[in-house]
Order: structure tokens, then C-alpha cells, then sequence
């Protein structure tokens, strides 16, 4: 038996199973990872992943499967940098179990993340989400069902993960009618609710039955929706509302869009930014910021409040003849 192989196993069933409690989706990204990097490794070497040990995962074979993805399989910069976290992760944990690979280790550890572009958030106006909603054929259980995860998703700024993760006994819609959910990092969230979207959840709840831990958002066969089944069903909603809202053309919406046109309406309604940051449940601040630099509205407030100095134009002479040569080479 090889050095890497009983690492590997270790790293998923004691590191992140067992120490961290990683959820699914982290579990998820990483087995991908590593499916890849194997992959990728063998077909460089010839050398079967069962036989392949931490030395052959050296800091250029790292690279070269970085640069793989990249410009073979197209992967954006936040994919690579998703891919090298993951490495890291193991190779932090291959350190503390193999300490004669340290030189290794090490070398891979310091492989840094690619910098990438930050493009402004893409969100949804008043109009839009109107739009985007009234696209859900509510004369079908699907269409109302999709009403019903839109408008929440709209109100609450849950993540994907989060809205096709919650049951029925999560939406609690009496006296001070909120939403209960487990977030990102196993962080325990309750996120209040608006009298509009109070209706149509009792009014899809009513709809829905079945037993209290029963998914929210199903299925025909009752099975918890996916992600790429909210991603389809958001797709063909936005198709259909391009016709009655024209500035929807060409904006591409997703679940996390909805997120996004959440977070900007509480920033339109003057909600502090650390509330929204509570509220969206992110871990800093600084991630909440995004939404400051996307909103054209304060910025244009901030420049209204601005008084213009008392300055006179004219052109600068400088004062002294050396200044003069100076400025003139």
C-alpha cells in the first residue's frame, strides 16, 4: 500500500468527516478534486492512483494540473482557486501525518491563489423580480411551487443549498413568522418574513401537506429539489419574462442573483450593512461590501451631499527657477 492512498482516506473519513463535520457540498467539491488531480496525474505518468505516491504530487504537478484546467477544461480562476484549496487542505493534513514529505508539503502549501477580477453583482430591480415571478404559471403545481421558492428566495437571500434544504417544519408562520435554516459553515440562521411572502407560503404549505419533515420545495416524486434543478427552472422563468421586461435581455439569472437583488434591497431600504451581513449570513463584513460598490444610487447620494470647494482655475507656476527647469525636463 502506497503513502498517498492511505492519506487520502484518512483526510476525508477523520479530517473532514470526523474533525470538521463537513457537509455534503464540501465533501462533494472535494471528492471532485481529487477525481480530477488522480485522473489528470495518471494519464502525465502512466502510474495507477492506487499506486501513486505523496512524492509524485510534487509542487509542478500541482501547477501543470492547475494550468490543466484552466486551458484544457476551460475552468474560470474561482474554480482553479477551488481546486487549490482543496490541495492545501490535504497537504495541511499530510503534514501533521508525514512529516519525512515535509519538503513536499511545503512546496505545494506555498502554490498561491490565481488573482481574479471582481465583477460588479448582478441583481434583479422592483420590475424585474415582478417579471420574473409573474413568468411562473400558477395554474400548475410546478409553476406555484416555483412561485413560492422565488418569492422566497427574493425576500430571505437564502442560499441554493439552503432553500432546497429546508422542510416544512422550517417555515414558522405564526407570531412573528420567520425561516429556520442551517447555513454555510453550519451556522444556525432565522430570517424573518414579510406579510406578502407569509401568504404565499401558507397558501403553498396549505398545498403542499405531507409530514413536517417532508422537503419544501419537492420534487413530482417528493424528492428534495437540486441545484441544477432550481438553476433549470430559474432559466426557463427568466426566458419568459425577457417579453414583458425587455431590460431582463441578456442578464443572466441565477439563485444567486435572487440572493443578490435581496441583499440590495435591504441596502435601497438604509439597512445597515452589518445587519445584511447577519441577515445573508456571511462570516465577514467584507463580503457584504460587494453590494456598496454595485449600487450606483448611494454613490450618487454621496456625491449630492458633497460641497464643491472654492477653487479658482488657473494655471500652476512654480515659484522658483529651478522649479522651472525641473518641470520642463
Amino acid at each position: 500500500m502506497t503513502s498517498l492512498a492511505p492519506l487520502l482516506q484518512a483526510f476525508f473519513t477523520d479530517r473532514l468527516m470526523t474533525q470538521r463535520r463537513a457537509s455534503p457540498h464540501t465533501i462533494a467539491a472535494y471528492r471532485d478534486t481529487f477525481r480530477l488531480l488522480l485522473g489528470y496525474v495518471t494519464a502525465q505518468t502512466g502510474t495507477a492512483p492506487s499506486a501513486l505516491q505523496v512524492n509524485d504530487l510534487d509542487a509542478p504537478c500541482i501547477t501543470g494540473f492547475l494550468t490543466y484546467l484552466q486551458q484544457v477544461r476551460g475552468n474560470s480562476v474561482r474554480t482553479r482557486n477551488a481546486r487549490l484549496a482543496a490541495i492545501h487542505s490535504l497537504f495541511s493534513y499530510a503534514a501533521l501525518r508525514h512529516p519525512e514529505h515535509a519538503a513536499v508539503i511545503q512546496r505545494v502549501l506555498a502554490i498561491p491563489t490565481a488573482r481574479m477580477e471582481r465583477n460588479l453583482v448582478t441583481y434583479l430591480d422592483h420590475a424585474e423580480a415582478d417579471a420574473l415571478l409573474a413568468a411562473c404559471d400558477q395554474t400548475t403545481r410546478t409553476g406555484r411551487r416555483d412561485h413560492t421558492l422565488f418569492t422566497l428566495a427574493i425576500q430571505t437571500g437564502l442560499r441554493v443549498s439552503e432553500l432546497t434544504g429546508l422542510r416544512v417544519v422550517d417555515v414558522h408562520l405564526g407570531a412573528g413568522p420567520h425561516v429556520h435554516c442551517i447555513g454555510k459553515g453550519r451556522k444556525e440562521r432565522r430570517t424573518p418574513l414579510l406579510p406578502a411572502t407569509v401568504a404565499v407560503m401558507n397558501a403553498w404549505i396549505r398545498e403542499r401537506g405531507g409530514q413536517s419533515d417532508a422537503p419544501l420545495f419537492a420534487t413530482s416524486t417528493g424528492r428534495p429539489l437540486s441545484r441544477d434543478a432550481v438553476e433549470r427552472r430559474i432559466d426557463l422563468a427568466t426566458t419568459r419574462a425577457e417579453a414583458m421586461c425587455p431590460s431582463m435581455a441578456g442578464k443572466r439569472v441565477t439563485a444567486h442573483t435572487l440572493r443578490h437583488t435581496a441583499a440590495m434591497r435591504l441596502l435601497h431600504a438604509g439597512v445597515d450593512t452589518t445587519v445584511i451581513a447577519r441577515w445573508l449570513g456571511h462570516e465577514q463584513i467584507a463580503t457584504t461590501n460587494i453590494y456598496l460598490h454595485a449600487d450606483m444610487t448611494i454613490k450618487e447620494n454621496a456625491i449630492a451631499k458633497i460641497t464643491p470647494q472654492d477653487a479658482v482655475a488657473g494655471r500652476y507656476l512654480p515659484p522658483d527657477p529651478v522649479l522651472a527647469f525641473l518641470a520642463s525636463l
